[in-house]
């Protein structure tokens, strides 16, 4: 395979946070998407390039290990302990190992490729025969990270969702009362093991969508409701929406424009606690009338000089 740089794949430099990962990623994932570019061959595989980029740079663990191995990152760990205990070997013999001084180490931003090669068989390929016989030992395959997006009302409902990863289908059923930026492991749904090794583990990282009548502060919903002049001051009834129906609501008179009330378990359910929500809190705008009759404004004249 040959080496792609993951931190030019995101946009970003090796200093960025993960943070910045986080946006870099979902800004490219939004262009490049197959539902948005459908039938397009190129974007395929800059979409595939930007997961692969993704799955590694936004685990910390993964990304100290490129960092320091490049290409080879994935083999990080076997490259390690085989040189220690050839450098154990070695020291028990009296000698040196590999061509190598028994006493060496590699620097920061050293070519590995000479010690994989002999060690595996390849340039972080896989642990197939090489010209030095086949490598032992059973390897978890490589995690996978993939991000769902939800609208709220979605995500304030317990529902199965089905979605492609890499060719293959997931189905999981997803929690009323998820949060953007959460994140939940399907283990043995990642990249297959080397050599009979297990299978590495599916992230999937919650997206939720903003709405366009609720907004979302942890179990709670914010709402805006519009009450006309004469209800804001000689009281009434008002409607306003919930996530599960319209209530009337009691509006007290010579209500202000900006008030807020609140509604106590209309808001969003909590995340895997059944039967108990958050609160919903309602905030009056009050509308003034227009085109006035002349009649109206006499009367509003009255009032004025009352």
């Amino acid at each position: 395979m040959a080496y792609i740089d993951y931190y030019k794949i995101l946009g970003v430099d090796k200093s960025a946070t993960q943070d910045d990962i986080k946006k870099a990623y979902r800004k490219q994932a939004r262009k490049l998407h197959p539902d948005l570019n459908p039938n397009d061959k190129e974007a395929e595989r800059k979409f595939k390039e930007l997961n692969e980029a993704n799955e590694v740079l936004s685990n910390p663990e993964n990304r100290t290990k490129y960092d320091k191995y490049g290409e080879h990152w994935k083999h990080g760990e076997e490259y390690e302990k085989a040189q220690q205990q050839q450098r154990q070997q070695s020291q028990s013999q009296g000698g040196h190992y590999g061509g190598r001084s028994s006493g060496a180490d590699f620097g920061e931003g050293e070519d590995f490729s000479d010690f994989f090669q002999d060690m595996f068989g390849g340039a972080g390929g896989g642990f197939g025969k090489s010209s030095r016989g086949s490598a032992s030992g059973k390897f978890k395959g490589q995690d996978v990270h993939a991000e769902l997006n939800l609208n709220l009302r979605d995500a304030a409902t317990t529902h199965p969702q089905t979605f492609d990863i890499n060719g293959k289908k997931v189905r999981i059923t997803i929690p009323a009362g998820v949060y953007d930026g959460q994140q939940i492991k399907l283990k043995g749904h990642g990249s297959p093991g080397y050599n009979g090794g297990p299978n590495g583990d599916l992230y999937i990282t919650f997206s939720i969508n903003s709405d366009p009548d609720f907004e979302r502060v942890g179990d709670d919903l914010k709402t805006k409701v519009t009450v006309d002049l004469y209800t804001a001051v000689l009281g009434g009834d008002v409607q306003v929406n919930t996530l599960d129906g319209s209530v009337n609501l009691k509006v007290k008179p010579e209500t202000q424009s900006g008030v807020t009330v609140r509604l106590k378990g209309k808001g969003f359910p909590v995340y895997k606690k059944e039967g108990q929500f958050g609160d919903l809190f309602v905030t009056y705008e009050v509308k003034l009338p227009t085109n006035l009759t002349e009649k109206q404004k006499e009367l509003f004249e009255q009032l004025k000089n009352t």
